[in-house]
């Protein structure tokens, strides 16, 4: 990018040391992090990262949901900000990377251009969103969700974790309910920068995913209801195996994602089995289905196959079953103008690039229906991620923030 010049970069050993001091804040049993969200151990990150943008001078601002904003103020007040955002809570056992890159190679922009001494035409705001994880608090990506005014406040206020404890309650209780009116701020554009949280350009050997798309995701839940009884005393023509029905309908889970190939996926993650007992044949199970694939007319043929083979094999085995759609959204196309300048900025600083398809849900995905949103991902290890053994390099958190920075700096506009 010729504005800001090839030579420009951030400062990688900056990030780096960055990253690793906020890991230090709730730290896994494995060496990753149980930093999850409205915990005093999230406090205590938002506290330090808080300490850190205003060393470099911003200004922060923080919304009804407890999203973080930090200013670095452009020449003209009148133009509306260049965002950067992810976040800052983790997995209960995740990594050091997942979120954290993105919010802290965003200070390390606003670093960066302190350090160079560049003036920028728009502001320039970095964001923590508060709980994408959704593990503590489901759905995920929950702020960045009532911020786009696909949920309400209210309705976020009142979900509870495992233990009972309110949304709502918790934000106030760690001193992070701020006074801005969710979703009132405008921008101009935003940028995130994450971890790939799959095998994909590492094993295609380049440095930087283009981020085109982001698949589209359905959630079905399914019950399967037979009659429990004993594994050794009731004859196999007299069984009505919940736990057998389930099985083939995750066999034809898995052929329908093969069938609507190459994008897409499909498996079962969250599987109860009822009575759940060594010899007892399971007389009732539970499970989601999760589909995803970047073409929304996929993902509906997959679900209209799956709802017909599904209640074609129960009705074969005997087998009562429900179908119920538990959650999903639609897939992203990113702006083509914040793609172009993601890309762009990889060619003229010499990373190796492709474009890439996000599998998993990013703030990103909501932030795209309101302003031109784009993505950056760099690579990790064996493709692991929502783990405490994920892994990047430096070279790739460096070359990831780079592009950033240059996207952004193009996006912003450098005052001559």
């Amino acid at each position: 990018m010729s504005a800001a010049g090839e030579n420009l970069r951030i400062n990688g050993d900056r990030l780096w040391d960055s990253i690793h001091e906020m890991a230090k804040i709730g730290p896994g049993v494995a060496g990753g992090n149980n930093r999850q969200t409205l915990t005093d151990e999230d406090s205590e990150g938002r506290h330090l990262f808080k300490k850190w943008c205003l060393d470099a001078g911003m200004t922060m601002g923080v919304d009804t949901m407890g999203n973080m904003f930090m200013t670095r103020e452009g020449s003209d007040p009148n133009l509306l900000p260049v965002y950067i955002g992810s976040h800052l809570d983790t997995q209960p056992t995740g990594g050091r990377y997942d979120g954290i890159l993105g919010v802290l190679a965003g200070l390390e922009v606003v670093r960066s251009l302190n350090d160079l001494d560049i003036k920028t035409k728009h502001p320039i705001v970095v964001t923590n969103w508060t709980n994408e994880e959704g593990t503590r608090y489901a759905p995920a990506m929950l702020a960045s969700g009532v911020f786009a005014e696909m949920h309400t406040q209210e309705w976020a206020y009142e979900i509870e974790d495992a233990a009972g404890k309110k949304f709502g309650d918790e934000l106030k209780r760690i001193g992070w309910l701020g006074d801005e009116q969710v979703g009132a701020r405008k921008m101009h554009a935003m940028f995130e920068l994450h971890i790939e949280q799959g095998p994909i350009l590492e094993a295609e050997n380049k440095d930087i995913g283009v981020v085109t798309h982001g698949q589209g995701l359905s959630w079905t839940q399914i019950t399967v209801t037979g009659k429990d009884s004993h594994t050794g005393s009731t004859p196999m023509p007299m069984r009505k195996n919940a736990g057998l029905g389930m099985a083939r309908i995750l066999e034809l889970v898995d052929e329908i994602a093969w069938s609507h190939k190459p994008n897409a996926v499909g498996a079962a993650g969250h599987i109860d089995v009822y009575p759940n007992s060594r010899n007892v044949i399971p007389g009732k199970v539970v499970f989601t289905v999760d589909l995803r694939s970047p073409d929304l007319a996929t993902i509906e043929a997959m679900e209209q196959a799956l709802a017909k083979g599904a209640k074609k094999i129960c009705d074969m085995m005997g087998l009562e079953i429900e179908i119920e759609k538990v959650g999903g959204f639609d897939p992203v196309t990113f702006d083509e103008n914040c793609v172009t300048a993601v890309r762009k900025a990889a060619e003229n600083l010499g990373y190796s690039h492709m474009n890439i398809i996000s599998g998993a849900g990013h703030d990103a995905c909501w932030i795209n229906r309101l302003a031109p949103t784009a993505m950056i991902m760099c690579p990790c290890v064996d493709g692991l991620s929502h783990n405490e053994a994920e892994d990047i390099s430096k070279q790739w958190s460096t070359a990831g923030a780079d592009v950033l920075f240059h996207a952004v700096v193009e996006t912003a506009q450098i005052i001559k």
